[in-house]
């Protein structure tokens, strides 16, 4: 079996209050996006993990996809398997990519061995592995709230819209992004503003994080300029970066652009 798991960018985000957890409330609208790791689920004599791509921080054994397998062979008979994972979405980018990779093994392993296991219970899994992990057991357009990991459905498509991520290659570590931001409510509802025409987003879609962590990455502000300088109507960070997108109305290839970064470039869905 092999699955492709895909990253998420964030349409606005609003860090709008502290938890007695430690975590933060948080609105936002997650949407995914066509830049894919590659996973393969095979059977085997023991179970192990493998990757390969773009290396990831730690140890195998600890890695989320492992830990998926593990969650869900608690609760049922789960045979051995293989894991192996081609790591292709940049790591600690904003993209999700690692949440993907566990929601992708959990709706992998539930097809694979016929578990039966509904999308609500798949998303109860999910959440014991990270924040926004549970998204990605539907992987439609959502709006999120709570510390990100609760969702309504939201009536949004960019169908046809041409999207350009770019990746400088800069860790922003979560603790560093939300030490920069003051928590509070919004005036004015994300869901009634991504209603409106998204050439109009420019001006009243923000992301918090952008207020702290531009002025100590320049490089993240210049790309979101560089952006709009090359015909975008929408450029934002996406979650806590340092990944940046911009959408366009026709197809633009700017990956010659942007030749010193990663770039995902193709039309959403």
């Amino acid at each position: 079996m092999i699955l492709f798991p895909n990253a998420k960018i964030n349409l606005g985000l609003r860090i709008t209050g502290r938890r007695p957890d430690g975590y933060h409330d948080l609105q936002s609208v997650f949407y995914p996006v066509g830049w894919t790791d590659v996973l393969e689920i095979l059977p085997a004599e023991t179970t192990s993990f493998r990757s390969t791509g773009l290396p990831i921080p730690g140890d195998e054994a600890t890695n989320l996809c492992l830990k998926a397998y593990f969650l869900l062979k608690n609760d049922h008979a789960l045979p051995p398997v293989y894991l192996h994972l081609h790591k292709a979405v940049p790591i600690g980018a904003g993209l999700g990519g690692g949440s993907a990779d566990a929601a992708f093994t959990l709706r992998g392993l539930n097809d694979r061995f016929s578990l039966g296991l509904s999308p609500e219970t798949l998303e109860a899994y999910a959440r014991q592995l990270g924040s926004d992990c549970a998204f990605f057991v539907k992987n439609t357009p959502r709006f999120c709230f709570g510390k990100g990991d609760e969702f309504e459905d939201i009536p949004l498509s960019l169908a046809a819209t041409w999207a350009v991520l770019v990746n400088p290659g800069i860790h922003v570590s979560t603790a560093e992004a939300y030490a920069g931001v003051t928590p509070k409510q919004p005036a004015d509802d994300l869901r009634t503003l991504l209603r409106q025409p998204p050439e109009t987003w420019r001006e009243t879609v923000r992301n918090d994080f952008e207020e702290s962590l531009l002025p100590r990455y320049p490089v993240i502000g210049a790309l979101k300029q560089r952006l709009y300088e090359a015909g975008a109507f929408y450029a934002s960070m996406t979650g806590s970066g340092s990944t940046v997108f911009g959408f366009f109305s026709q197809e633009t290839d700017l990956s010659p652009q942007f030749s010193n970064h990663s770039v995902w470039q193709g039309f959403l869905s």
